[in-house]
């Protein structure tokens, strides 16, 4: 038996889709947990009630809602599925890939609406400290055909089945055996953003292997849930969360790299905000990032405040759902 976890929020005009082509596949338990939905998400889930829900009166984030998902059902192979994407084909290829021995996830391909493959968010490398500080301080897009950008935003075989780092969490068949193994998903990791990068490193770590699997595809729209979030919002989510995986896995050198490179694309963009914007909502957005980095760089790993910073954002009302 198959399972499939689907973590909504706001997704009124896109689960009905992925709903749909859930239920066509054969043998598959499908289960929806909604993050406190203000649309008619629920009321659209309910429509097909041989799918289970979970209507949560508070928005748990994206981890929080895959663990609820997964304790839902007794599928020892479960697919984490963003609302935004529609399985095309190879659903039971993941599955059996997840379960084959010493391995922990399994994810496919994801594709645009043509059919052509995501390239740069199906698959990347676990970053290092150095590629995080790129990221932040825009070099990556400023000059995509750097080194570390290129290690990091590395491209598979469209045709063999191989071991990769950080499938995109959009489309995540996993183990459930080694879903319990590591304790699942970091709730901490709030609302979203880095909780799938930090899963699959664990997995990594608990001597797991994660597998891409080209021959199962899924239609995926992507920027869903983020798109309905404030921009402000926004900033403090992926910037927290960056900072806690930075503490988390990095040594304290790498730790202060990033959090230095945070400072230093701070400066830059709260000048251009106020001068040539005229923003002082974004000036005030960037001084908090900033405040958080400075956090970061001093207490490391101890990262209480983060959390509670981006939480006072009124993180219970913002994305749940990946992509």
């Amino acid at each position: 038996m198959t399972g499939i976890v689907i973590v909504t929020w706001n997704s009124e005009d896109v689960i009905g889709a992925c709903l749909d082509a859930c239920l066509r596949l054969p043998g598959v338990q499908v289960a929806v947990v909604d993050n406190a939905s203000r649309d008619d998400t629920v009321a659209e889930v309910r429509m097909r009630p041989e799918v289970r829900l979970a209507a949560n009166t508070v928005n748990r984030g994206f981890a929080g809602g895959v663990n609820q998902g997964i304790a839902m059902l007794d599928a020892s192979a479960v697919l984490v599925l963003n609302p935004d994407a529609v399985p095309v084909d190879g659903i039971e290829w993941l599955a059996a890939a997840a379960l084959t021995p010493g391995a922990g996830a399994a994810s496919g391909m994801l594709l645009d609406s043509d059919g052509s493959p995501q390239h740069g968010f199906n698959v990347r490398s676990f970053p290092t400290a150095w590629t995080l500080a790129f990221e932040v301080l825009g070099l990556n897009r400023l000059m995509p055909w750097n080194p570390v950008n290129r290690r990091y935003r590395r491209e598979c075989r469209a045709d063999d089945v191989q071991e990769v780092d950080q499938p995109a969490g959009a489309f995540l068949m996993v183990n459930r055996a080694a879903w319990e193994t590591v304790g699942g998903f970091d709730e901490s990791f709030h609302p979203v953003w880095f909780e799938d990068v930090d899963f699959c490193l664990r997995l990594k770590n608990a001597g797991y292997r994660v597998l891409y699997v080209p021959q199962a595809a899924a239609r995926h729209i992507g920027g869903h849930s983020a798109a309905r979030v404030r921009w402000e919002d926004r900033q403090v989510f992926w910037y927290g969360n960056l900072m806690r995986y930075a503490a988390a896995h990095f040594r304290p050198r790498g730790r202060r790299l990033v959090a230095g490179a945070v400072v230093l694309g701070m400066l830059p963009r709260s000048v251009i905000a106020l001068l040539f914007r005229g923003k002082l909502n974004a000036v005030s957005v960037y001084s908090e990032v900033f405040r958080l980095a400075c956090r970061c760089w001093s207490k490391g790993h101890s990262l209480t405040e983060l959390q509670a910073a981006q939480l006072s954002r009124k993180g219970e009302k913002g994305p749940a759902v990946l992509g």
